[in-house]
């Protein structure tokens, strides 16, 4: 069983903390213990997290991102608080749809697969996550598959028919202990050919070739890897036989990860310590996703609103709470972080560059430290926020510069330093920059206006309506509310 722990900055953008965390206790909910426990790392100073990634059939909505969004906050705090974290965000590059996709346009499955994986690493990149330590993709792990296939048959806890191979869920007595499903009740999802089964909840491991679609060989016939197969694989090729955290979506405790662990510790490993699962993004309380036509692509979304201000907006509830989408919590969202952005810009201007604190507040830690508490600790920044800007009118200097050296510190930990250069413009299309900077601008005339007809003051709407178009800007009242384009 080999443990390691990889030195150095942990992707782009990696922060630092204390050199060791010998006195830090981090509380994280496990879903295995359906309870907040302490956090105590396999390896002392060394935090190893696999987190289930992208399945690359589409271009990605901001309710896939979320998760990858919530993760990254969690390795950042992690990074300050002076652990050295090795992450894996795995990317599943063949499955039932890319394979129906590539069919139905006539182009080769990899092909729909890389192209997806760009537009996923392109919007991780545009809302500031940090890149994983490695990007494993499942095409690239067969042998290890085979591998882990070779030594459940052996053990007794697999089995091979028609070409595929079938975990024997009945041969693993802690089957079911993450998600807490009973046995008797169950109906395992199956796809397409899956013949040969003895317990119809037994689960594919390997699915048996079938004419056109791609395949591998195995000692069992060609075929491709199952889903569940892949990260059980994966975890174990890069992070060993035991690791500290698997996360991923809340959708995914039945059937990936309890059929995961099956698999892994079946095998011999003892897989993951902590399980930590994200809530989703919803739309009229139904989950977001392509199926239900209801998606927002974050290519699309990033045209209308800064990214910066959807990180805000994604990053900032409690990773277990469920976000209902609306246009209204996106304008909520960018007012409070115009504030923030506001007072960040008085003091610069008034004091010069300011370097971030050493140290966050004491309460914005400790909310950190209760499973990445980010409402809490956001309460925080903007108690500080007020505090510099009472400084500020008070021509309190020295106050107003270590208050924004706080706010600094603390918008790092979230990702949201508008002076980091993710961005500060640094490599950036500045063009897509000023797009978002005019409409915060726009926005704000625009509620004046509407402040003025809800007086009835007519006169001053209409000059103001008139204004903007004299510079060049089309305003349409909607029954959403006013919209703005360039005349």
């Amino acid at each position: 069983m080999s443990r390691f722990c990889v030195r150095g900055p942990g992707g782009r953008g990696a922060l630092s903390g204390s050199d060791y965390p010998c006195c830090v206790t981090i509380r994280l909910y496990d879903t295995s213990a359906r309870q907040t426990r302490d956090f105590t790392p396999l390896t002392p100073g060394c935090v190893s997290i696999y987190l289930c990634g992208a399945t690359v059939q589409a271009a990605p909505h901001i309710g896939h991102i979320r998760s990858g969004l919530n993760f990254d906050i969690m390795r950042r705090w992690f990074l300050h608080r002076g652990y050295d974290v090795t992450f894996i965000r795995n990317v599943t590059d063949i499955d039932d749809k890319i394979i129906t996709k590539a069919a139905d346009q006539g182009r080769p499955w990899w092909a729909i697969g890389y192209e997806n994986e760009v537009a996923f690493n392109t919007a991780y990149d545009t809302l500031g996550c940090l890149r994983p330590t490695y990007e494993p993709r499942a095409t690239g792990h067969i042998p290890e598959m085979i591998e882990m296939m070779r030594g459940l048959i052996d053990r007794g806890h697999a089995y091979a028919a028609d070409g595929n191979v079938y975990f024997d869920v009945r041969s693993f007595p802690g089957y079911l202990e993450l998600s807490r499903h009973e046995l008797d009740n169950l109906l395992q999802p199956s796809g397409d050919n899956e013949t040969g089964k003895r317990d119809p909840r037994d689960f594919a491991m390997w699915k048996a070739a079938k004419p056109g679609e791609p395949s591998w060989e195995t000692p069992w016939g060609r075929g491709r890897p199952g889903w569940h197969l892949e990260c059980s694989a994966m975890a174990h090729k890069y992070l060993g036989s035991a690791f500290d955290i698997h996360g991923g979506g809340v959708d995914l405790v039945f059937p990936h990860h309890d059929n995961e662990i099956a698999q892994a510790k079946a095998y011999g490993d003892d897989f993951a310590a902590y399980w930590c699962h994200n809530a989703w993004v919803t739309m009229s309380g139904e989950k977001m996703s392509k199926s239900l036509g209801n998606s927002v692509l974050v290519s699309e979304m990033v045209k209308r609103w800064r990214p910066i201000v959807l990180r805000y907006y994604l990053g900032t509830p409690h990773y277990r709470s469920m976000i209902e989408y609306s246009e209204e919590a996106l304008r909520e969202a960018e007012s409070a972080f115009a504030r923030i952005e506001g007072f960040v810009q008085r003091v610069v201007e008034k004091a010069g560059p300011v370097e971030p604190a050493a140290e966050v507040p004491p309460a914005f830690a400790e909310a950190m430290d209760d499973d990445l508490g980010v409402p809490q600790a956001l309460a925080v920044v903007h108690t500080t926020v007020r505090q510099g800007n009472s400084a500020l009118t008070a021509d309190d200097k020295e106050s107003a510069v270590a208050r924004l050296a706080e706010v600094r510190a603390m918008l790092g930990v979230l990702g949201l330093d508008p002076l980091d250069e993710q961005w500060s413009g640094g490599g950036t299309d500045r063009g897509e920059d000023l797009h978002g900077v005019v409409d915060s601008l726009v926005r704000l005339v625009l509620d004046q206006r509407q402040a003025a007809r809800s007086r009835k003051d007519y006169a001053t709407a209409d000059a103001i309506r008139d204004e903007l178009q004299q510079s060049g800007l089309a305003i349409e009242d909607t029954p959403s509310g006013p919209r703005w384009s360039l005349s």
